[in-house]
């Protein structure tokens, strides 16, 4: 956040050169240019971040509006605005708005919720929650909810796949005694002799409350108050599962190769179909990590442990990343992911079409050459440190709402 502000401070100077007796084209065209220069710093990824505000002149007075969830956004621009003098009138919404109200907190309460890139069933799928995922609520419009996933991304959800909750709802929820799911696919039965009487169908990750502990079933609890029995064959208290947790790449090929087979989903993160990247984040999240979402965020996290691209220090588990390489005259770009699996035929585990198995040795059965020769680099998440990696084994990652 220094970095931020020192930023946010050399824009500052720099306008403050320009003479308050610039036309108002020129003012405007400064205006415009401070505006995008704190969108840069506050919020450069739209799908994390919003940050729509546009600023205008009218008479004496700058007038800013829009809508933004970057607070400290608007307080910057404000304050740089007013220290140069200028008549304000500020008619920016913060997210969460006012349709919110004071249910600000919300539950994925299917098996599999899909969260769109707009507020329409027939909208791209951007990503999915799994039953017992928290959100954040920013805005609702209509039967569709502008949500935040764990991970930061920002789409929208239909109601029928959440229950929403208020500050004091969602810690009773975020403190409870809760069930995770281990197994890739089962049921949540209405009975406990009585299997083919089901509540619904359950994904691997996903949480409930535990209401009652019996001999071979958990009496568990939905976000809106359905009640249904787990299987313990198929599942563990949370805190049991997290404290016994020892995320190590063997453990993260257990749960990449019990997914062989698993369709390719665009906009996929769970066990009924998931793209590449909802693939590793799966991954990840079953061994104690919220990892972002898409390839071209988690190419920023962890540690670069193949700058060369000799492949000659990888080790189980890095995340492997393949797309265009750069030019004098273009950017890199990630477009895909992968999980190295370190064994002496050069093989990751991804999801391209479906889970599949790939090598980087053309002797071999699997030799992906496709990928291979657009491979750019590798990242390492085990035992780093880095904000955009969460450990949710920390005590205060488990208790605290994610702001």
């Amino acid at each position: 956040m220094h970095l931020k502000f020192s930023i946010v401070l050399v824009i500052s100077l720099l306008l403050s050169l320009a003479s308050c007796r610039n036309s108002p084209d020129k003012q405007q065209l400064h205006l415009t240019s401070l505006n995008d220069s704190i969108k840069k710093v506050f919020a450069p990824d739209k799908r994390v971040a919003i940050y729509n505000i546009n600023i205008s002149t009218q008479a004496d007075q700058i007038i800013i509006n829009g809508e933004t969830d970057q607070e400290k956004a608007v307080a910057t621009l404000l304050e740089i605005l007013k220290n140069k003098g200028n008549i304000i009138k500020n008619e920016v919404t913060l997210l969460p708005d006012s349709s919110v109200g004071d249910k600000k907190y919300a539950l994925v309460n299917n098996s599999v919720a899909n969260i769109r890139s707009i507020a329409k069933h027939s909208g791209e799928l951007a990503t999915q929650g799994i039953l017992g995922t928290e959100l954040k609520v920013l805005k609702i419009d209509g039967d569709f909810y502008l949500i935040q996933t764990p991970d930061g991304y920002i789409s929208w959800v239909d109601h029928g796949g959440v229950t929403l909750m208020t500050e004091d709802q969602f810690l009773v929820w975020k403190t409870a005694p809760k069930v995770i799911f281990t197994k890739t696919f089962g049921y949540v039965f209405g009975k406990t002799d009585k299997e083919l009487e089901k509540i619904s169908d359950i994904v691997l990750g996903s949480q409930l409350l535990l209401v009652e502990e019996q001999a071979h079933y958990y009496k568990v609890q939905y976000p809106d108050k359905r009640e249904g029995y787990l299987k313990k064959s198929e599942s563990q208290p949370y805190e049991v599962w997290i404290n016994e947790i020892n995320a190590s790449g063997p453990l993260l090929e257990l749960y990449a190769r019990d997914l062989l087979g698993v369709p390719y989903l665009w906009g996929g993160t769970s066990t009924k179909g998931m793209d590449c990247s909802g693939f590793t984040k799966t991954i990840y999240l079953m061994n104690g990590y919220v990892i972002p979402r898409d390839a071209s965020q988690q190419i920023n996290a962890g540690n670069d442990i193949d700058p060369e691209l000799t492949f000659s220090e990888l080790e189980k588990g890095d995340l492997m990343f393949f797309g265009r390489k750069a030019t004098d005259n273009t950017r890199q770009i990630v477009t895909h992911v992968a999980i190295w699996l370190g064994n002496d035929q050069g093989e990751f585990i991804h999801s391209s079409g479906k889970v599949k198995i790939g090598s980087i040795d053309p002797d071999s059965a699997f030799y992906d050459e496709f990928n291979t020769n657009r491979y750019l680099g590798s990242r390492r998440y085990l035992g780093e440190k880095d904000e955009l990696i969460i450990d949710l084994r920390n005590d205060n990652n488990r208790v605290k709402i994610k702001s």
